[in-house]
């Protein structure tokens, strides 16, 4: 199913009648055999709008109420069930009753449009959000309902709806758009005639921006290149020299003198990152632009003037605007310039406006400039030394001795030179070495001599090769030179995107790493990653490093726009324009990075929250189960105590209030575990660490079980532990009865202890099924209850509670295998005092084939300690909870 069609009647100001222009389309399409229904429509009292209501089909309004009173609104589900294939909706900008399906009804409308419902509605240019502050500023309202511009924009089909201010006051003064008590008022207010005037003005020019976006559609898709003068377009051209800001203001009074006009500056930029433009001033000129209202464009050619006239018929632009070249008179053997080449291209269509500026002819630098980077200034000299010095001194040499080596081998001494300059200084240098050696070879040593002419045609093609050598071998020098630059660049380059790729697979998150990376890179001294919610929000720093941070784009030396509303800053110096591709590179992998980190931040909330969902699920669970059934006992025990149609013998009644009490106390160890576990998850357990022995303990922990279930072997010679008496009971406990309730009748869980070093172990060992490797740590999660435990069985807290206890007390809870067949649980504390060597560590010898009643047999004692299984357990611990 296709999405439907969104139609917009917007309205210059109230009462132009956009909601009448919406019904009679309604009546049209009715006429026509169309199906459309009004969904919502609000006449205001207004009688002809009322009556243009009156032969179409008006779904009922849903009624919500708010605050003890009842109001209307579009019924959304209503209209879908009806499903027409027009619906007519007012006030696309209107706010929903609260209570209702959605906020506002520009979000009931989309419904109806993904539905494949297409919609007709109206909208005042005023609830438009973007001009809110300008609507405030002329009227004095202040609009509460406002819909987002871009809400709008994305309709189909936008007509707008005018009338002339003394049109619309005189409908206001008859009574057509307010009540009588309400004329004078409006028109002395609101509807005064500039306030109409400012609003219809606003309606004209939001209009044909829409306009001017369908017209660049058309254009695309029908790749029309030749300019249509629909409206005046200016493009600035900006070499990112001084002149820069004299060419902006010069355009925006041009533009200031129609109505309607665009600014638009543009920077064309070489595609090898070359260039004498600085990133300071370009970053100045392009804040100027966008405050008088244009726009700043970057482009990359290598043709200046093809790129800038591909830039202007791209945007359908009217006139460019250029400064006066600043190159001095003798450059222009070089070519005519930007300006001459771009008014010769430009054709009929496109008006080139040459303005002078206090920057002309004072001259743009020498090319020179780059060999001297390229090179290094030492070596540019020395080169110049050897071209030109050292060829004089030769000369002189040459000239003063007796022997004469003849014409070839001095044009061979001379070649050397030249090739030592190209070496050495590059191409400048060695073209001054080859001219300054000819004219020394034609005046010193070519006949006739001492003058510049050369009677031997030969001598005149052995100079003319010698320059052309030497040109040769000077051109191809600086050309290595220059890749050899290229390549140390793309190097470093390279360098540097494959550390932000490497950073990106590794999922690195620091942002403060990577500032200071690219503080390192470029040697700044501070980076700032900056963001701001909206145009005209103030900027505030997401991460910064380095001292004094700059605070906004405008106050650092180089800033690097990302997107919208996030910029990199970096202060310390001005940055090549060739550095900026690496740097482009940075800020987007910072936004990326600072993505990140909030999507782990959202994930990790979403994480919390979606375990606090499922113990909250697990709770629900085990309150509406394992809670209800103890209860159900004691319901059931206590209402047959009450009945008076039985005559309950004492020991009936003894063994129904043996169930009560047996039932009570399941409640209280259920609902003790589930407060337990919510103090465990909420951070406010808070043990009270004191030094104690476990045969004061462990033997209380044990009166929740059978006396003939557990066999007990805590040695009186173990150290004193440091833990919370109360947390310790109680994870022992709740270890204990699961052990229990897991070992196989006739076989008596073992809880033996042992110390070594600082530690001290308490191990609970049962014969059960055990549990396999992989299930070891998910047992101590909350609400888990391995295998085939039955649903009364508890809600699997226990060892989720024993283990939070023994963390909260510096110790740990884990599970290891019973050697032949079981699980025991290590129960691992902190000594009060350090104790040398093993004490009393128990072996759990098992068989082979079934199990028998575990025997414990201390390994080594530190004195006489009876078996567990003896007829007098030893110690009083042995008397409280031993077998018998």
């Amino acid at each position: 199913m296709g999405r439907g069609r969104l139609r917009i009647y917007l309205g210059a100001a109230p009462g132009v009648g956009k909601t009448y222009a919406m019904l009679s389309e309604g009546h049209r399409r009715v006429e026509r055999g169309g199906d459309c229904v009004v969904g919502f429509v609000e006449h205001h009292g207004r009688p002809r709008t009322e009556v243009m209501l009156h032969g179409l089909e008006q779904v009922a309004r849903t009624e919500v109420t708010h605050r003890g009173a009842v109001f209307t609104e579009m019924d959304v589900d209503a209209v879908l069930a009806r499903r027409p294939a027009v619906a007519l909706v007012d006030e696309l900008a209107h706010t929903n009753v609260p209570g209702s399906r959605n906020a506002k009804r520009w979000q009931d409308v989309e419904e109806l449009l993904r539905a494949g419902i297409d919609v007709i509605s109206t909208v005042n240019i005023q609830h438009l959000e973007s001009l809110g502050d300008v609507v405030e500023s002329i009227t004095g309202v202040r609009q509460r309902e406002t819909v987002s511009d871009e809400v709008v924009r994305r309709a189909d089909q936008i007509e707008l709806v005018d009338m002339s201010p003394q049109a619309l006051r005189r409908r206001m003064a008859h009574g057509n758009i307010y009540k009588s008590d309400k004329v004078d008022a409006a028109l002395s207010n609101y509807f005064r005639p500039g306030n109409l005037t400012a609003l219809r003005e606003l309606a004209l020019l939001w209009v044909a921006d829409r306009a001017d976006e369908y017209l660049q559609q058309y254009r695309g898709e029908h790749g029309i290149r030749s300019t249509w003068q629909a409206r005046e377009r200016i493009v600035v051209g900006l070499t990112g020299g001084p002149e820069g800001r004299t060419l902006i203001r010069r355009a925006s009074r041009m533009a200031a003198k129609g109505s309607g006009s665009e600014i638009l500056a543009v920077y064309i930029a070489r595609s090898d990152g070359l260039t004498s433009a600085s990133p300071k001033e370009l970053a100045v000129q392009r804040t100027l632009v966008e405050d008088l209202g244009g726009t700043f464009h970057h482009v990359i050619g290598d043709n200046v003037p093809d790129a800038l006239l591909a830039f202007a018929r791209g945007v359908n632009a009217t006139q460019i605007v250029l400064g006066s070249s600043r190159r001095k008179a003798w450059q222009y053997v070089f070519g005519p310039g930007v300006g001459a080449t771009v008014a010769r291209d430009s054709g009929p269509d496109l008006d080139v406006h040459i303005v002078t500026h206090e920057e002309v002819a004072k001259g743009r630098g020498l090319p020179v400039a780059r060999s001297t980077a390229r090179l290094g200034r030492p070596r540019i000299v020395a080169g110049w030394v050897v071209g030109v010095v050292f060829p004089a001194l030769l000369c002189l040499l040459l000239t003063h001795i007796d022997a004469d080596p003849g014409l070839a081998n001095d044009m061979l001494l001379f070649l050397a030179l030249t090739v030592g300059a190209a070496l050495l200084g590059g191409l400048w240098p060695a073209l001054a070495s080859a001219a300054f050696g000819s004219l020394l070879l034609n005046y010193f040593f070519a006949p006739p001599l001492h003058r510049l002419t050369i009677a031997d045609p030969k001598n005149i093609m052995a100079i003319t090769v010698f320059f052309g050598v030497a040109v040769s071998v000077a051109s191809v020098v600086d050309l290595a030179a220059r890749r050899t630059q290229q390549a140390a660049r793309l190097r470093a380059e390279s360098e540097i995107l494959s550390f932000l790729a490497g950073s990106v697979l590794r999922g690195e998150t620091a942002l403060g790493a990577l500032l200071e990376r690219v503080r390192e890179t470029f040697a700044m001294e501070s980076v700032a990653l900056l963001e701001r919610a909206g145009d005209t929000e103030p900027w505030t720093r997401a991460g910064s490093v380095g001292p004094r941070p700059a605070a906004r784009p405008e106050d650092a030396d180089v800033d690097m726009p990302i997107g919208d509303h996030m910029a990199l800053a970096l202060s310390g110096r001005v940055l090549p324009a060739e550095d900026r591709r690496v740097l482009g590179a940075f800020a987007a992998q910072a936004a990326v990075v600072l993505d990140r980190q909030r999507l782990v931040g959202e994930a990790e909330e979403a994480r919390r929250l979606a375990e606090g969902n499922r113990i909250r699920t697990a709770l629900l669970a085990a309150v509406s189960h394992d809670l209800r059934t103890p209860l159900a006992s004691i319901k059931a025990s206590v209402t047959s105590l009450r009945s008076d149609d039985v005559e309950w013998s004492e020991e009936d009644r003894a063994e129904l209030l043996e169930g009560i009490e047996a039932g009570a106390d399941r409640l209280d160890h259920l609902v003790g575990n589930l407060l337990d576990m919510s103090r465990l998850q909420t951070g406010t357990v808070t043990p009270l660490i004191r030094e104690i022995d476990l045969d004061e303990v462990v033997p209380m922990a044990l009166g929740g079980v059978p006396e003939d279930s557990v066999l007990l072997d805590v040695p009186e010679t173990l150290p004193m532990v440091a833990v919370d008496p109360g947390l310790l009971e109680r994870g022992v406990a709740n270890v204990v009865e699961n052990a229990v309730k897991y070992s196989p009748p006739g076989e008596p869980v073992l809880v033996a202890a042992s110390a070594l070093g600082d530690r001290v172990e308490v191990r609970v060992v049962d014969r059960g099924p055990g549990v396999p490797d992989e299930a070891k740590d998910r047992i101590f999660a909350p609400f888990q209850r391995y295998g085939d435990a039955p649903r009364g069985a508890g809600v699997g807290l226990g060892l989720a509670v024993a283990r939070g206890f023994a963390e909260a007390m510096g110790g740990t809870l884990a599970a290891e295998d019973t050697p032949g067949g079981g699980l025991t649980m290590v129960l691992t504390l902190r000594a009060a005092v350090p104790v040398r060597g093993p004490v009393g560590p128990v072996e759990v010898v098992g068989h082979e084939g079934p199990p028998d009643v575990a025997r414990a047999e201390p390994v080594e004692r530190a004195g006489p300690v009876a078996p567990a299984a003896a007829e007098e357990p030893a110690g009083p611990a042995r008397q409280k909870a031993g077998p018998q």
